[in-house]
């Protein structure tokens, strides 16, 4: 076994002494071993100072000394993976901070879209290493904005930084240690809850679209709710099945027409922008007024501003967050080999935009 380890020492160091720098999971396949076998052969012969291991890969030793670590000044060779659903929406501000940040660093930021498929981050984001990415900012699809059972284990098998923006993970999970930046979006949909209550409404209704958001929605709505012992409404019946745009509009439509006519709601949280926009024309010409029967406050702040009546909104700060997270990325792959600060989980809080719509404006030039 002994000689096994030690021929397999050499064949790394003659690869790396060849190819001056290599990735850890290239050299395991041409070795045929596990990259788990390979990251220890490489931990072992960094200590010895026979080669140098940065972030997945491993240079010669005689290199290290002259090749700047990544994250450095001179950080042009550093490449930053991201891995987003869509770079439309909601996710072209988080990309954007991310690019400004990356590129003030002197680091080039290469984009790839899971566009929500099953499995498709995974593979993009292998796509990423195998380009030469250093390191991953992931924005897993995750229908509840967390993993499902068995989801999000492969992103702990890799071994370069890696930051989830706007995801989190349940304690206990393999991928709970990674770091983390996202909106908190509990805080922006009690913060929308507070300012109605503030304005004096008791019955506030929240109406979420399905999406990696609603579960962190709710979690806010009701804990404000609570906290400020405001009457408890009815929730929007679940769907067991998907539906179309038109016939999702129409149940919400119903949900809020007889939240108003039937449980005495007098204001609303809605998401997102455009749905609000659907409905709030829809709302009024049916002959309940907004605000003055029924305040609105919107959630994502993307067109709200635009909409015929300007509607309030909470708008997570999303250039923020993908710039905070590219930021703690490439602090990681500055660190030394050898050595990591604690992780972190970044929670960024959403602004509360005042317009319109929740009749604030309204209440205030009366006065």
């Amino acid at each position: 076994m002994r000689q096994h380890v030690d021929r397999r020492h050499a064949l790394v160091l003659e690869l790396v002494q060849e190819h001056g720098t290599l990735r850890v999971a290239d050299l395991a396949r041409e070795l045929g071993v596990s990259p788990v076998t390979l990251r220890r052969d490489v931990e072992t012969l960094a200590a010895q100072g026979r080669l140098r291991r940065l972030h997945g890969a491993v240079v010669r030793s005689e290199e290290s000394a002259e090749r700047p670590s990544p994250g450095a000044e001179s950080g042009r060779d550093v490449v930053v993976g991201m891995v987003v659903p869509t770079t439309e929406y909601y996710y072209a501000e988080v990309v954007r901070g991310a690019r400004e940040a990356v590129e003030a660093h002197g680091a080039r930021l290469v984009v790839a879209l899971s566009q929500y498929l099953p499995g498709e981050d995974s593979a993009q984001a292998d796509r990423l290493l195998a380009s030469g990415a250093h390191g991953l900012l992931l924005t897993p699809s995750w229908e509840t904005g967390s993993p499902g059972p068995g989801e999000g284990l492969r992103i702990t098998e890799r071994t370069v930084p890696t930051v989830l923006v706007e995801r989190s993970v349940p304690h206990g999970h393999p991928a709970a240690a990674l770091d983390r930046v996202r909106s908190d979006h509990a805080h922006g949909a009690a913060q929308a809850v507070r300012h109605l209550a503030a304005l004096g409404h008791r019955g506030i209704a929240l109406a979420a679209q399905d999406s990696p958001t609603t579960a962190e929605l709710r979690r806010g709505h009701e804990a404000a709710v609570a906290a400020l012992g405001l009457r408890a409404v009815p929730a929007p019946p679940r769907v067991p099945h998907p539906v179309g745009e038109a016939e999702r509009f129409e149940r919400t439509f119903d949900y809020l027409r007889t939240a108003v006519e039937e449980h005495g709601v007098t204001a609303a949280i809605l998401h997102s922008d455009v749905d609000a926009i659907v409905l709030v024309p829809r709302l009024r010409a049916h002959g309940i007024r907004v605000p003055g029967d029924l305040a609105v406050i919107t959630y994502d702040d993307e067109v709200a501003a635009l909409a015929d009546l300007p509607l309030t909104a909470v708008a997570p700060a999303k250039r923020t967050v993908g710039r905070r997270a590219a930021e703690l990325l490439l602090s990681r792959l500055a660190e030394p080999s050898g050595t990591r600060e604690p992780g972190q989980h970044l929670d960024i809080l959403p602004e509360l935009r005042v317009r319109d719509s929740c009749g604030a404006s309204i209440r205030t030039a009366s006065r």
